[in-house]
């Protein structure tokens, strides 16, 4: 089935296999929508089989990647909704992140300007960040009254940048700048405004036309050995690397280096 979503934008390279997700609501921040959690949640999972698509990159359209939930469309509706309702909200929103950790393709946010509430964590979840020097972010949920820890944020960023850090921007939702996001690990890299998306395109470029089996592996065993003792994840490991060597792209990626050509992975 091909993605057509309705509420954001979708394209995919033919020629490099990267495919680029633009949150398309430029007037409200790229703020999002149930309808926008429910398409993006359902295009990532999609896109983990998806042929020809080798690398996603996922961006916001105008002055922000994503301010989080939309203030009239969501957060005023909500107080419509029963414990039932509410519930079945919060786990979708949860379900879009367990749909891009679980993506096997490297997923790579290009940031510009405001990065918040749900559009932070979404770019928490991403495989790598990178930012313009208008890219700041932050975790905003208990500026309105809720849980820091939403989203899977208190999951995800204390991995990233360690709990102290990760406690301090979870309870208090101030921003981070640019600067001070690389300088303490939640960004990959900062590159000047304008060139954000340029940059994270070139980048799933260079992952596309890498091994994707052993890339999909190297993922799964990121998310998967937090969970782990050592002699655990070595074992697993041992497992996936033998698993790996008997993947065509090993012998490819030999047989370059006999011939001394560049390998072509599959």
């Amino acid at each position: 089935m091909a993605i057509t979503p309705e509420t954001f934008l979708y394209s995919v390279d033919a020629e490099t296999s990267v495919a680029t997700i633009t949150l398309n609501r430029p007037d409200r921040l790229n703020a999002l929508t149930f309808d926008v959690y429910d398409e993006l949640r359902n295009t990532f999972y999609q896109l983990d089989t998806e042929p020809g698509v080798r690398a996603i990159v996922i961006t916001g359209a105008g002055r922000a990647f994503c301010s989080g939930g939309d203030v009239e469309d969501i957060i005023g509706k909500l107080f419509e909704y029963d414990a039932d309702g509410l519930l079945e909200f919060t786990r979708m929103t949860c379900d879009l992140i367990l749909a891009i950790k679980s993506c096997r393709r490297p997923i790579i946010a290009a940031l510009n300007g405001t990065v918040a509430g749900a559009g932070a964590v979404i770019a928490t979840a991403c495989d790598v960040r990178i930012a313009s020097q208008s890219a700041k972010i932050a975790y905003l949920f208990t500026k309105v009254g809720l849980s820091g820890a939403d989203m899977g944020a208190s999951w995800l960023l204390p991995r990233i940048i360690g709990l102290g850090r990760a406690t301090e921007l979870l309870m208090t939702g101030a921003f981070l700048s640019a600067s001070d996001a690389l300088e303490i690990g939640l960004y990959n890299r900062v590159v000047p405004s304008g060139e954000a998306l340029p940059e994270a395109i070139a980048f799933a470029e260079r992952l596309a036309a890498g091994p994707s089996h052993a890339l999909a592996v190297t993922k799964q065993a990121l998310n998967d050995e937090a969970h782990m003792t050592l002699a655990e994840a070595l074992e697993a490991e041992a497992k996936a690397q033998a698993i790996c060597m008997e993947d065509p792209n090993f012998r490819e990626a030999y047989e370059a280096f006999v011939s001394k050509r560049p390998p072509v992975f599959g």
